[in-house]
């Protein structure tokens, strides 16, 4: 989580992409910048009923691990919330230089909702009978807020490996990380090149 956010192109063999027509009904997560109506972001996952998280970062591991949150928050009716999350700029920056880090981040942080809520509503049409989730893009590092996270929530879901790239481990930092020091279960989904699998076209 934090890569420079580009709609993910998923395996080459998947079931029917293309651009969703918006963020499931019930989001609140923000439209992209600039719709009218935007709502505030939603609340600090520390105030949320006990549910299933899920870290989404683009890559195709994380959109596995996305499509199985929705079964999982079905199976065990519980609430579902969509976690992605930017690294914001250094604080060491010198002034001047530090505001441009940070318009930089927020630009990104903007771009990975976008790409997100793209996600969200592809796979959320695999699960019509889902409840929809909420969805948080915020500025952090996603290690920390997912292991706080763990503190109050059922189950963290994320893919094995990420956008980090270190193909030859066998697990991503975010993934090694949760399942040393979590505080609840986590479900690791591994990136799958199957047919029967969401995609999420490029809009």
């Amino acid at each position: 989580m934090g890569a420079m956010p580009t709609a993910p192109t998923g395996p080459p063999t998947g079931p029917p992409t293309g651009p969703p027509t918006g963020s499931p009904s019930g989001s609140s997560t923000a439209p992209p910048s600039g719709s009218p109506g935007t709502p505030p972001p939603a609340p600090s996952l520390a105030d949320t009923p006990p549910g299933i998280v899920v870290g989404v970062d683009g890559s195709d591991g994380s959109l596995w691990a996305l499509d199985r949150s929705f079964a999982e928050a079905a199976a065990l009716n519980l609430p579902l919330y969509v976690l992605s999350a930017v690294n914001p700029a250094p604080n060491a920056y010198a002034t001047g230089v530090a505001e441009l880090a940070e318009e930089s981040a927020e630009r990104l942080r903007v771009g990975m909702q976008a790409v997100t809520e793209r996600a969200v509503a592809a796979v959320a049409r695999r699960h019509p009978v889902a409840a929809p989730p909420t969805l948080y893009a915020v500025l952090g590092n996603p290690i920390d807020l997912l292991l706080s996270a763990s503190a109050r929530h059922h189950t963290l879901i994320v893919g094995a490996r990420g956008n980090g790239g270190f193909d030859r481990l066998l697990l991503g930092s975010v993934a090694t990380a949760l399942v040393h020091h979590a505080a609840c279960p986590v479900l690791l989904v591994p990136a799958r090149n199957t047919p029967d699998q969401p995609t999420v076209g490029h809009t």
